[in-house]
């Protein structure tokens, strides 16, 4: 079976956000500010990776294929599933809360976005943090792209589409927060 990037490079996706403490930062208060005040349980981040926003944000569940990525997510008390976001292993209707942070690039965007439909309950919250296609970040990762171990084989997209995408599938009253406005090197 052949391994993934962040099985293969676990580590080097963790400390980034160590190296990036500015990015995290504000990656964090820009999700805070879309979140629900009383989400405590049913709660899940699709694509958790290590664990660093699910952890920081008191979110119940985290789900990703990478088996590296899990096992430090829940050292950081995340109750971790094996799994991947096009097929998600909860009943219909059974979440309040869902978060994909820069996860639904790698993902088939619209099964992902159908299966978060499902499992979310009537009066749930999807929250789609994604690196814009666009923007400063989205054309510098673009340009990399060749380079690197994680953003090889993905398409990032604008938010138009994923506005599109999500109204396609069914969600409504959707809110925006922008953040990383300048190049990486200069956050």
């Amino acid at each position: 079976m052949k391994r993934s990037a962040f099985d293969i490079h676990t580590e080097k996706y963790d400390t980034w956000y160590d190296k990036n403490p500015a990015v995290y930062a504000s990656e964090l208060e820009a999700i805070r500010e879309l979140m629900p005040s009383k989400i405590t349980h049913n709660s899940i981040e699709i694509g958790v990776g290590t664990g660093r926003f699910a952890s920081e944000l008191g979110i119940t569940y985290g789900l990703d294929l990478s088996a590296r990525m899990l096992k430090i997510a829940e050292s950081r008390k995340v109750e971790c599933i094996k799994g991947v976001g096009e097929s998600l292993p909860f009943k219909g209707s059974s979440m309040k809360l869902a978060l994909m942070v820069t996860s639904l690039c790698f993902m088939d965007t619209e099964k992902a976005l159908e299966e978060a439909y499902r499992m979310l309950a009537p009066e749930g919250y999807l929250i789609v943090a994604f690196v814009e296609r666009n923007s400063l970040l989205g054309e510098e990762y673009r340009m990399k792209a060749s380079e690197s171990s994680f953003y090889k084989n993905i398409e990032f997209h604008t938010t138009e589409k994923v506005l599109s995408m999500l109204k396609d599938h069914g969600f409504e009253d959707m809110h925006i927060r922008q953040t990383l406005f300048k190049p990486l090197a200069k956050i």
